[in-house]
């Protein structure tokens, strides 16, 4: 079983490819299918409808999230679906089950004086301050994922017409406009680490490519000098982008094509924000509230 393991990973990672984070996420998915199996004295031909069942209810038993449950059972289904096209299988016993009812859950933002202080906080002084203020200018201008930052090359920054080339999901390109703040940030950072050769635009302090969690720690330094600020992760400056956008009125066609979004629905949580910015605004200022 591990042979076949090995094998999708590196299907869904270098044919179809699948982010790192979700190859990873896949590969717990996978760990836990296989001590599940081992469990129950079960092998993959022998794998039933029942047994899934039974799966799901370990899973929902170990107070796993919908979200999560509804990712694995996809993990499953491609993983069967993978061996049957390789004549390895001949059965999916996944198929039948029901992926979980997602709880609807608004994405969090911040609020234009939360990003204010967010800048704020960095100080010109310190050793880093030309590439976080550069890492900070390009995902409020572009909303990036993690792993399309930490993969951006300076190849694919075009400062001369202010737009870069980002390669998405699904090694999907789209190209994403950046104004005059992110340009003069990713300018002097350039100039600031002319003298290394490595084509990764974001570097740690080794001069080497920056990863999704060196990216984590640096936000998480500066949230800490910020006022008024307590929490940051990558996603949510990503939320604040398209956010700020629809607040200003951009049209939820034009947030799809930036955000990389396959679906038009997956954009629309954020529909969601901008009504309850609405309705705050209305409470706050109509006089017979």
């Amino acid at each position: 079983m591990d042979q076949h393991i090995e094998e999708f990973l590196d299907y869904i990672q270098y044919e179809r490819g699948y982010s790192i984070e979700t190859v990873n996420a896949y590969t717990k998915d996978l760990i836990a299918l296989e001590q599940f199996m081992t469990s129950e004295h079960l092998t993959l031909d022998s794998m039933k409808y029942v047994n899934t069942r039974a799966l799901m209810n370990e899973l929902y038993d170990s107070n796993y999230s919908r979200l999560t449950v509804s990712r694995m059972i996809s993990c499953y289904r491609s993983f069967y679906n993978f061996l049957i096209n390789r004549s390895i299988l001949d059965d999916n016993p996944f198929n039948q089950l029901v992926h979980p009812k997602k709880t609807k859950k608004l994405p969090t933002f911040f609020y234009d004086e939360e990003m204010a202080s967010i800048f704020n906080s960095l100080e010109p002084s310190h050793r880093f301050y030309e590439r976080d203020l550069a890492i900070l200018e390009v995902m409020y201008a572009t909303g990036l994922r993690v792993s399309e930052l930490t993969s951006l090359k300076i190849e694919d920054v075009h400062l001369d017409i202010g737009y870069i080339k980002v390669t998405g999901k699904g090694n999907k390109e789209r190209i994403i406009p950046i104004g005059e703040y992110a340009i003069e940030a990713i300018k002097t950072y350039i100039d600031v680490r002319s003298h290394i050769t490595e084509s990764i635009l974001f570097l740690n302090y080794r001069g080497e490519p920056l990863t999704p969690r060196g990216l984590r720690y640096i936000l998480n330094r500066i949230v800490e000098r910020a006022v008024g600020v307590y929490e940051i992760h990558p996603h949510k400056i990503r939320h604040t982008f398209a956010t700020h956008l629809l607040n200003q009125g951009a049209d939820m066609r034009t947030v799809q094509t930036l955000l990389g979004h396959v679906n038009l629905s997956t954009t629309g949580i954020y529909t969601h924000v901008t009504k309850e910015k609405l309705k705050e605004t209305y409470m706050k200022y109509h006089p017979r509230q």
